[in-house]
């Protein structure tokens, strides 16, 4: 069976065009024209994937076999291309009775033409090929559309979520270009549209609470990113003028040793005459100890030449990953719970804006892990966020599986973000030795945000910063009426 390829390349027909036309206009659509105009940074991050979609869709066709009827015809029309004038004639009322066993949709315009086939002229044959090759490409064309018509449509529902999904977030988790696209990545491949009200509600808490969000940016650029300087080497052209023998000299100011054959003494020449002697020639000549004539007279001439220049370049490294252990026991339920799930959403915001990764950690009995900044970062925020605090507080073993997890390439620049009352047990010694490595050999920073001032001190006096969010009845209605 042909293939559909074979015949768009004989007909001439491009399905790249087919499709940029569907593109063309759905990127002229009015609802979507109104929504980058709302939302202009997630413009940026759709148009990227627009590239992609073409050649997915260019991929199906590619790959189509075409149906025997349509395979059957173009046969049948490359056959009659090749006949000449007496051969096409004489075979038409059967091409004609093809036409019409194939159900062509040429049949009937075929049957036509032929009955005014007694011309029989070359004008006939010209016009009946190509009203013939129009009907087939129409066909062809028909095709196109009918095949990615299903993936379109589900590239369009997947859109229509995306969009829903990245509006509904926006004003929550983009601050820039960088997290828009990151935003836009996270929310391909599933469907969040309901579930996403988890996330709002956050979202809208978070604004409530201007304090915390202060909070988080403070913690989350509280140092500059690292700097190296790195050598950069870079290659350039320069010319210079050198000094070398006319070609025609004035005239022969002696005689000196050198490799130039052209000006060597006869008596050189005479040694590869003499078979004892034939070696002797060629040594002179690859050590320049051939007697040749001194050649008065020089010329200046420009020469290209390459040079190499060494830069030292100061270069910001990206700062390093968010890990986030959050405290999950039962004093930690309530106002605490709220404020702790919406400081880790504002983590992830400042995350997305600066291309870092954000882990969290669960303080329970058992240690649970949700990457918010991964390809399925949405949903892994909303198994988060729905999280109820209800265990008891494993301080030491989120912090044993944290320093392990620093041990990983990956995680080596990581900041650690304790986010706790700190109403816990004493930790173990080992593991405070071992922070404490973190922190002096690796410069690993350990941060805690206390959401109580009963927090042990003890506990809190490892941790390089203590930021405080008092989540008490009094510091809560103070902010209150500040905002107010």
């Amino acid at each position: 069976m042909m293939s559909l390829q074979t015949i768009e390349l004989l007909l001439s027909i491009s399905e790249g065009e087919i499709i940029e036309e569907l593109l063309i206009g759905l990127l002229t659509a009015p609802q979507l024209v109104i929504f980058f105009e709302k939302y202009p940074k997630i413009r940026n991050a759709f148009n990227k994937e627009i590239a992609g979609w073409k050649i997915k869709l260019q991929d199906k066709l590619q790959q189509s076999e075409v149906p025997a009827a349509i395979s059957a015809e173009f046969t049948l029309y490359k056959q009659s291309i090749s006949s000449d004038n007496s051969l096409f004639f004489e075979q038409l009322d059967n091409v004609v009775k093809q036409l019409e066993e194939l159900h062509s949709p040429f049949f009937e315009r075929a049957k036509k033409l032929s009955i005014t086939a007694e011309y029989r002229n070359e004008s006939f044959r010209s016009l009946f090929l190509h009203q013939w090759r129009k009907s087939l490409s129409a066909q062809v064309t028909t095709l196109h559309k009918s095949l990615i018509e299903g993936d379109w449509e589900q590239l369009i529902s997947q859109l229509q979520d995306r969009l829903a999904i990245n509006s509904a977030l926006e004003p929550f988790l983009v601050e820039n270009d960088r997290s828009s696209g990151h935003l836009w990545d996270m929310s391909r491949g599933e469907k969040y549209r309901s579930d996403c009200n988890t996330l709002i509600e956050y979202g809208k808490f978070l604004t409530q609470q201007p304090e915390l969000q202060k909070l988080a940016e403070q913690l989350g650029r509280s140092y500059q990113p690292t700097s190296v300087d790195r050598k950069d080497t870079q290659y350039e052209k320069y010319r210079v003028m050198v000094r070398e023998p006319a070609t025609l000299p004035e005239s022969v100011n002696g005689i000196f040793q050198s490799n130039d054959i052209v000006r060597m003494l006869p008596t050189e020449m005479v040694l590869l005459n003499i078979d004892e002697l034939e070696l002797e020639f060629y040594r002179r000549f690859l050590e320049q100890q051939l007697l040749t004539y001194q050649l008065k007279g020089d010329v200046w001439r420009e020469q290209v030449k390459v040079r190499a220049i060494s830069k030292t370049v100061n270069e910001q490294l990206p700062r390093g990953p968010f890990i986030v252990c959050v405290d999950t026991s039962g004093s930690m339920s309530g106002f605490n719970e709220h404020c702790a799930k919406a400081f880790c959403l504002a983590l992830l915001r400042i995350a997305m804006a600066d291309n870092r990764r954000c882990y969290i950690l669960l303080l329970s009995t058992e240690v649970v892990h949700y990457e918010l900044t991964s390809s399925t970062g949405i949903s892994e925020a909303i198994r988060f966020l729905s999280q109820s605090f209800r265990g008891g507080t494993d301080l030491a073993a989120c912090l044993s599986e944290t320093v392990e997890k620093l041990n990983q390439q990956d995680w080596i620049d990581a900041d650690v973000v304790i986010v706790s009352d700190f109403i816990a047990q004493r930790l173990p010694e080992n593991l405070i030795s071992q922070i404490k490595n973190k922190q002096k050999k690796h410069n690993h920073r350990f941060h805690a945000v206390a959401m109580s001032k009963h927090g042990k001190p003890n506990i809190m006096k490892i941790f390089d910063h203590v930021w405080r969010f008092d989540t008490g009845l009094g510091q809560r209605l103070h902010r209150r009426w500040h905002a107010g």
